[in-house]
């Protein structure tokens, strides 16, 4: 599919292992369509440059275990973007169906996410791999070789760490994040302040991933 030029490429990069239940799975289906369409998304895409977006939605648990939710898609409007999302609601993992996922391969995450950007159909000006988790890299290479690669290439990796409900308040999630994973121009971590804090913090970090004027929409 010739997706063309856009201003920005982002790939999500959905963890779905075996430690994502089904209400960890609600909020990240559904949260990121909900906030692909969200007006302050619409607006920020709209006032860019080219005035368009690619989005694609991937999920992922142990190395060699990922499948494509949303293929390469160009958002220029609502309308795009609702029908994105309506191939993320119905297509998104549920979190009923874990076993055999195995564990949380970030590094193979970030692979996949960067291979997927190097083989993006058209011109953009800044490449994002966008990481949703609920752990730390378990499974698979160490996370390090990985992030540099994708690094050395012009992406950026950022994330939004899901906490646990066993989190370690003196080693919380997003620091794992912030240390070992995210990398690039302007990288981030955001992680949300509880359940239903997720769309809006997925959607103040997207506001801050397509554009540059970012400070009177947050």
């Amino acid at each position: 599919m010739a997706v063309t030029n856009v201003d920005v490429a982002i790939v999500f990069a959905v963890d779905f292992s075996s430690s994502i239940d089904p209400r960890t799975a609600d909020l990240q289906r559904e949260g990121h369509a909900a906030a692909l369409t969200s007006p302050k998304i619409i607006s920020a895409i709209s006032e860019n440059h080219i005035g368009c977006i690619a989005v694609a939605y991937f999920e992922w648990a142990s190395a060699g275990h990922a499948r494509t939710v949303l293929p390469w898609t160009r958002i220029c409007g609502l309308e795009d973007a609702k029908a994105a999302a309506a191939v993320i609601r119905r297509s998104g993992d549920t979190g009923y169906i874990r076993r055999g996922r195995g564990g949380t391969s970030v590094s193979a995450a970030i692979d996949v996410g960067s291979l997927m950007l190097d083989r993006f159909p058209g011109n953009a000006t800044r490449k994002v791999i966008d990481i949703s988790s609920n752990g730390e890299n378990n499974d698979g290479l160490p996370v390090q070789p990985s992030r540099e690669s994708a690094i050395a290439k012009g992406h950026t990796i950022n994330a939004i760490a899901i906490p646990p409900s066993d989190e370690d308040p003196k080693q919380p999630l997003a620091t794992y994040f912030a240390r070992s994973v995210i990398g690039g121009s302007r990288a981030f971590v955001i992680s949300p302040a509880g359940p239903g804090d997720y769309t809006a913090a997925l959607r103040r970090k997207l506001v801050i991933e397509v554009s540059m004027n970012v400070l009177s929409r947050l």
